[in-house]
């Protein structure tokens, strides 16, 4: 039942950066070391990424003499607070609001793809180049700019290599993925890397300001020991949604992304199973090891709750994880809360096969969470493209 298709990047286009384009020298040798899909009708991002990789190691050695006595003598005295779930579950519109409160401050999209010089290079450039950032996110047409928002895996990819974003550069070799989205089955030198990279970055965002960071990635759900290993006192905000749109979603959201960052061609194949049982793993995973977190340190919310009424489901997180603040975060928000429920998702046709084979699937995740099987619902033939809230 998996849909072979192979298409060039078209609207919504990332305007030709790719997240390949923030890695250096030995990360672009550790990327294809590791044999990426490559095809001719890529050759012009190919080529760019050595110009790249000698911009970005140049900086890194540059930003490392001036800043980095200083960086790492950097102490994080706020831990972090981690947003996460499925991707696709909602953590970007998640992300958004609480990017509104003053107490916090967040990975921005410069920073998270230039990760290893942006001390250095962050003002100037953004400056620069401030008129050719795409105005939207390739996905789901979301508001781009410099400073928006961004999950930090795209920079542990750039840094480490660690990061299941590296089935963009593997669409037809899911091994990479699961790989790096399961710990058990990487290298300890990999992970070790992983967790460098990690540590450096929020060393490197507390040296720019003391505000407690807030970080999101999907991918955080599969990592809650790793993350507490590192931040034993880290904050965890959890966001779930009914596992049938997310299933729909996370199709949509892959085919996108591999196709405006693969170097080879854009091959779908496979990509329904691997939802399903990524989301598997990640909800087993998630059931397991968020018992190793304080209770006063995590709080689940619903992705349903939050479009209908975000400021009382803040409110109630904020409570759950004993954070302060709150009314500075809500005076922020009460003017944009009719906005927020106005957002539309993108719509795809319902088949039912997917609606039984993902019920079947992930029913102890509908139960989990109080969702009913998905009814079949007729809609457009092709896929609306329209602003979507959730990641």
């Amino acid at each position: 039942m998996s849909t072979r298709k192979t298409t060039k990047a078209a609207k919504h286009s990332q305007g030709g950066l790719l997240i390949w384009h923030g890695m250096s020298c030995s990360g672009l040798w550790r990327l294809f070391r590791s044999k990426p899909s490559l095809h001719w009708s890529r050759l012009g991002r190919i080529l760019s990424l050595p110009v790249s990789g000698v911009f970005n190691s140049v900086m890194k050695r540059a930003e490392s003499l001036v800043y980095g006595k200083r960086v790492r003598e950097t102490k994080v005295e706020h831990p972090p607070l981690f947003v996460f779930g499925y991707w696709r579950s909602g953590t970007t519109l998640l992300q958004n609001l609480l990017s509104h409160d003053p107490q916090f401050q967040h990975l921005g999209l410069y920073r998270a793809l230039f990760p290893w010089h942006f001390l250095l290079t962050e003002k100037a450039v953004t400056k620069l180049t401030a008129p050719f950032v795409p105005k939207n996110r390739p996905m789901d047409n979301m508001s781009v700019h410099w400073d928006a928002p961004q999950e930090d895996d795209v920079s542990l990819c750039i840094m480490s290599n660690v990061s299941p974003i590296n089935l963009l550069s593997h669409p037809t070799d899911f091994s990479h993925f699961w790989k790096a989205l399961d710990f058990e089955r990487l290298e300890p030198e990999e992970r070790q890397r992983w967790k460098d990279s990690l540590a450096l970055l929020v060393k490197k965002l507390t040296f720019t300001s003391p505000k407690r960071i807030m970080m999101k990635s999907p991918f955080h759900t599969y990592r809650i020991p790793e993350l507490l290993e590192l931040f034993p006192d880290a904050r965890f905000l959890y966001i779930h949604r009914n596992p049938y749109n997310i299933f729909r979603s996370a199709l949509h959201l892959r085919r996108r992304m591999i196709e405006e960052n693969t170097l080879g061609r854009s091959v779908f194949d496979g990509n329904e199973e691997q939802v399903i049982e990524s989301y598997k793993f990640g909800f087993e995973k998630y059931e397991r090891d968020r018992l190793l977190v304080p209770e006063e340190h995590r709080h689940e919310i619903c992705y349903e709750e939050l479009e209908q009424d975000p400021i009382g489901v803040l409110r109630k997180a904020y409570a759950g994880l004993d954070l302060p603040g709150f009314e500075a975060l809500e005076k922020e928000l009460e003017p944009q809360v009719e906005s927020l429920k106005r957002y539309k998702k993108n719509e795809f046709n319902d088949d039912p096969y997917w609606v039984d084979r993902v019920y079947n699937e992930l029913k102890p995740a509908f139960d989990r969470f109080g969702y009913d099987k998905p009814e079949v619902t007729a809609a457009p033939a092709s896929e609306k493209e329209a602003t979507s809230s959730a990641s």
